[in-house]
């Protein structure tokens, strides 16, 4: 059983000191060295270029939907209406390559840890700050030069047409998710819409236009899970609570433009004979466990995996048990395994994404936060020029498992530190009852989590015949913060 921790040492400084720790724990690389601090030293303006093939798109309704304290923009958003039902939809991507360059040194730390981390105890953005929340970023009331992905979607949600070049971009107002999502659902407009003149129409057809693919990628198997995201709130410097984060409209809206322009970067690619880093999610190897979790809830699946049949049981569960539905999602998550990165060649088998129910899919939106999406755009930016490829086939077999290694390491740092942060909450209250679900029971231990704050902890006193989603009553006992344990017992209060 772990012991209770002294108070006084959950801060945002103790958090940092942990993820700084297991960065370099799981080989990532937690500080800019000298050498990119002096190539940064002669960056100090935003790319400046000229030239017949960079277009000038300043005069649209541009706009970037994110978190409420995003700084690092990588992607704008605008619509536009071409009638009959058809709507051209543009995703303008930050021209990360224009200022930072292959194999210089901010290049080469960004390549070697492939990821910003976003933590508990702060971020460890890929680019130093100076770059990817300011001269990089498409930041509000800035122009810049972005790598632009238009498509044209039909009325039935399908991209029936893609193109990607080159252009000048305006940021017309930086909103964040949960203002715009609670605007779509019929609340007040945050205030900069109505300060653009047209822009809450435009959004408003990006929505509908987003709705329609989204409901086309189902129709084809694309899964709608829901797990539990909590993000830290702090004040003066100390974790007070975890906030949970939910999905809406302005998130789906732009999940299915990325998706989207993800799409269309694949095909672009491969229709100039560039082989590309695509991003797959396989047919679940683990499909019997799937089925068995199924057959558990009374319901059935077909013995091959099958993505439509899948979906359907998902749907069928969220309205039968929306409380337990997270813990569902999270189950599949794991028996789907983890996403990765290949190597497709044109003509090649296509893996696709099991999950997202498509067959071409490259990172490509997020070039400041993430590696393979520069090597896209480098990729791109040949193809563009009609120049040799940016990276031998060689480079992106062996950036295809080094990006998919370091992914998992980060993801293993943010899970450590959300596990931390709810260690460091529940601190001060142990000794407190809770009310939880069971949502793991196995020879390694019975495991609940805590309708609020959001948080999972072991059961390690009273778990004898504790079933997965059963409603227990515990008492937390103990925490450990630099191992984010978090100890419960059951009882009967």
């Amino acid at each position: 059983m772990t012991m209770p921790r002294d108070d006084r040492a959950c801060s945002r400084e103790t958090l940092a000191g942990i993820a700084h720790q297991a960065m370099v724990d799981r080989g990532l690389d937690p500080d800019f060295g000298p050498a990119v601090q002096q190539q940064l030293a002669t960056i100090q303006a935003p790319a400046q270029e000229d030239g017949a093939s960079l277009r000038d798109l300043r005069e649209r309704l541009w706009c970037s939907i994110d978190n409420d304290d995003s700084r690092d923009l990588d992607q704008l958003t605008v619509a536009e209406d071409l009638g009959g039902g058809h709507v051209r939809l543009l995703v303008a991507v930050a021209d990360v390559d224009a200022l930072v360059k292959k194999g210089t040194p901010i290049d080469e730390h960004a390549q070697h840890n492939t990821t910003s981390v976003y933590t508990a105890g702060g971020i460890f953005p890929m680019l130093p700050e100076t770059l990817c929340t300011d001269l990089t970023s498409l930041n509000e009331g800035e122009d810049r030069i972005a790598v632009v992905i238009a498509m044209t979607v039909a009325a039935d949600g399908a991209v029936e047409q893609g193109e990607v070049y080159r252009a000048r971009v305006h940021n017309r107002a930086q909103l964040a998710y949960e203002a715009v999502g609670a605007w779509l659902e019929g609340g007040p407009a945050p205030p900069k819409i109505g300060k653009v003149a047209g822009l809450g129409d435009n959004l408003k057809l990006q929505d509908r236009t987003a709705d329609r693919m989204r409901e086309r990628r189902h129709d084809n198997g694309a899964l709608d899970l829901e797990t539990i995201e909590a993000r830290p709130v702090f004040a003066e410097g100390r974790i007070v609570d975890l906030h949970e984060e939910r999905r809406n409209n302005a998130r789906m809206l732009i999940e299915d433009c990325m998706i989207g322009a993800n799409g269309v970067t694949a095909r672009f690619l491969a229709a100039r004979g560039m082989a590309s880093l695509r991003r797959i999610v396989r047919s679940p190897e683990r499909w019997d466990r799937i089925e068995k979790i199924a057959e558990d809830l009374g319901e059935r699946l077909p013995p091959d995996p099958d993505a439509k049949a899948l979906e359907e049981f998902l749907v069928r569960r969220r309205r039968a048990d929306p409380l337990r539905f997270p813990d569902l999602s999270l189950a599949i998550v794991k028996a789907m395994g983890a996403g990765e990165y290949v190597v497709e060649s044109p003509g090649g088998p296509a893996i696709g994404h099991f999950g997202l129910a498509v067959r071409d899919y490259a990172h490509s939106t997020a070039p400041n936060r993430r590696f393979p999406d520069l090597i896209a755009h480098r990729l791109l930016k040949s193809a563009l020029v009609g120049a040799p490829p940016a990276y031998t086939r060689e480079e992106l077999e062996s950036l295809a498992r080094h990006c998919t290694e370091q992914e998992d390491a980060a993801n293993k740092v943010e899970r450590q530190l959300r596990k931390s942060a709810a260690a460091c909450l529940l601190s001060s209250r142990i000794g407190e009852h809770f009310e939880g679900i069971v949502t793991g029971a196995g020879p390694k231990g019975t495991w609940v989590r805590v309708l609020h704050p959001p948080v999972e902890g072991k059961l390690v006193h009273g778990a004898e015949g504790a079933d997965v989603g059963d409603k227990v009553r515990v008492k937390l006992v103990g925490v450990d913060v630099d191992r984010g344990f978090i100890d419960f017992v059951r009882t009967r209060q």
